[in-house]
């Protein structure tokens, strides 16, 4: 089975169209919060993480998936046939992703033991 896979927007990431700036992605920041929560980086250890910057294409997440869905964050499941499908899921050829953050907040408790949203 492949590790699951979550890519991110680096944080502090730059805008050229807003030059000086340095930004946050809202949907991302939860999820960093909830990786942050683990402090001895086991859980997150589990995972392969990547944090990209803002600039596309996104030749990770092309790689990954594909030139049309680069939006982030994404979480792609690392087996191929889940059984059952998470709730929410895409699918593309032989990959599940996910990109709604709260679904992805409950993947990685569920899948990985994160703590759960209240």
């Amino acid at each position: 089975m492949r590790r699951d896979v979550l890519l991110l927007l680096e944080p502090g990431f730059t805008d050229p169209q807003r030059p000086g700036e340095r930004f946050i992605c809202p949907d991302g920041a939860p999820i960093e919060g909830l990786l942050a929560s683990d402090p001895g980086k086991a859980k997150a250890a589990a995972l392969d993480i990547q944090r990209l910057p803002f600039a596309k294409p996104r030749q990770a997440v092309v790689a990954a998936l594909d030139a049309g869905h680069q939006s982030l964050p994404v979480l792609i499941l690392g087996d191929p046939h889940p059984q059952p499908v998470p709730e929410g899921a895409q699918r593309l050829g032989d990959k599940y992703f996910v990109t709604d953050t709260r679904r992805i907040l409950d993947l990685l408790a569920e899948r990985h033991g994160f703590f759960k949203v209240h």
